[in-house]
């Protein structure tokens, strides 16, 4: 070989050699994000709240502009009152319900695939010491992961989100909150509620962590479920060879005090 296109040579390995660990870093690590915690969704508050105070009404402010001033409002007044009474998964921070499952992928090995949708509405009660009725509806046909085939599969194969768009969560048994955390001090609790998803009710049992945050009640949690117990039939194909038997739904809230 002459000794011209040694440099060259090198520089082609050099190049596969880049491109292949490439190929493993984007195809082979689990970009999945983390689950939820309860720092994580306080920070989304804070910032909101951040933004929301350094808004001024104009005659050019946006109805964005405009939610983030009333939210404002809103929360100051839950600040300097009780905390009982009826709230509602506000517009500010940031809500979200999603699923979080392992599957293997062709060529690519373990992962874990996370959908989530901020489509989310829901109420929650509290009588002073006590959580008495919470009920939360989310548009699972909304649910967007990282990859948009994985999505389209989702519609009318395993969660069948073209068959049923809604999965909805109800307490069955008040959660005691008592004392009342004061702002910014952490609280758990396991909520008892029936959940119906894939068209099926069944009960459960959600841990959940929560905190009073500038006057929003931020909640986060999260439940194992059997794909059985909601007679879903996991989807596999060319790429997903398989796909576990169970999952994990979680979720991100974000109350306000209702009107």
């Amino acid at each position: 070989m002459p000794a011209n296109r040694l440099p060259t040579l090198g520089i082609a390995v050099a190049l596969v050699a880049v491109i292949a660990f490439g190929g493993w870093y984007f195809l082979l690590r689990d970009d999945a994000p983390p689950p939820v915690d309860l720092e994580t969704a306080v920070a989304s508050v804070a910032t909101a709240t951040q933004t929301a105070a350094t808004v001024a009404p104009s005659a050019s402010a946006t109805p964005a502009d405009a939610q983030a001033t009333s939210t404002a409002v809103v929360t100051a007044a839950a600040r300097d009152g009780a905390l009982d009474g009826g709230w509602v998964v506000s517009a500010a921070g940031e809500s979200f319900a999603g699923y979080r499952v392992g599957e293997e992928l062709s060529n690519i090995g373990t992962n874990t695939a996370v959908g989530r949708t901020s489509d989310v509405a829901g109420t929650l009660e509290f009588d002073g010491s006590r959580i008495t009725a919470v009920d939360i509806e989310v548009n699972v046909a909304s649910l967007t992961s990282d990859d948009s085939r994985r999505d389209r599969q989702l519609r009318d194969r395993g969660l069948q989100t073209n068959s049923f768009p809604t999965a909805t969560f109800s307490l069955t048994t008040p959660i005691d909150v008592n004392p009342v955390p004061s702002e910014g001090e952490p609280f758990a609790a396991v909520a008892s509620g029936e959940l119906t998803f894939h068209g099926v009710t069944r009960p459960v049992l959600i841990e959940l962590s929560g905190q009073l945050v500038d006057g929003f009640v931020v909640v986060v949690g999260s439940t194992e479920i059997q794909f059985v117990d909601f007679d879903i039939i996991p989807p596999t194909g060319f790429i997903v060879l398989a796909v576990d038997d169970h999952g994990i739904i979680e979720f991100q809230l974000v109350f306000e005090p209702g009107s």
